[in-house]
């Protein structure tokens, strides 16, 4: 009995704990707009920049976001986008790509995590899947970030969202993501636009803490 009202007791303290912290505005960093994001990431220039349909925006949710085609020395591109959410209370919430895009027309036919190192002390686990439209086929690393923290899995995104809600009253997170065209239907085709996804991967990641939060 002693026990059960014990645990109660802690679930009741939990729950008015995050009934508090709910109630507060969130406060979040101060950060840059993703639209200042350089021109220049390592070796790839930007070729593009793409706006995002106001319909499309209003599913997606975010804040903030950054939508540009770059190319590398050898005029390989590189899609980038990330999408920023300041607070995921009120319902808009980080959409899996996974979801998205089979509704443009792109199939997933390969999906796998990867890790790839940041620098010699450092490297982050992320999402790798391979779509295809019609003879169109293209690689894409994706991942969460939010604080600091670098997650591949969508369902441990959202446990971190709760219990980061609960600890910090911040909900705030980003989705980034890369996709890289794959010149033929061979293995070593879609390796190189492997490779040339994480190289810009790797270039990239130094930069996002100066446009999300940690």
């Amino acid at each position: 009995m002693k026990i059960r009202i014990i645990v109660l007791s802690l679930a009741f303290l939990a729950t008015a704990v995050f009934m508090a912290r709910a109630s507060k505005p969130e406060i979040t960093p101060i950060r840059e707009s993703l639209s200042e994001m350089p021109v220049q990431i390592g070796d790839w220039t930007m070729q593009s920049s793409q706006t995002i349909e106001s319909n499309v925006m209003a599913v997606l949710g975010v804040d903030d976001y950054v939508n540009r085609t770059y190319l590398s020395q050898d005029f390989f591109p590189a899609h980038l986008y990330v999408g920023y959410y300041q607070s995921q209370r009120s319902g808009d919430t980080m959409h899996s790509p996974l979801n998205c895009l089979p509704g443009a027309g792109w199939n997933p036919v390969k999906r796998s995590h990867i890790t790839i190192p940041i620098n010699d002390k450092s490297a982050i686990e992320i999402n790798r899947i391979v779509i295809l439209k019609g003879l169109d086929k293209q690689v894409v690393l994706y991942w969460y970030q939010s604080h600091g923290r670098v997650i591949a899995s969508e369902y441990w995104g959202k446990i971190y969202t709760v219990l980061d809600a609960v600890r910090t009253n911040r909900t705030d997170a980003a989705l980034v993501r890369i996709i890289c065209p794959v010149a033929g239907m061979d293995t070593e085709s879609e390796a190189f636009a492997e490779q040339q996804a994480i190289e810009f991967a790797k270039a990239l990641f130094p930069l996002l803490e100066r446009f999300l939060p940690v």
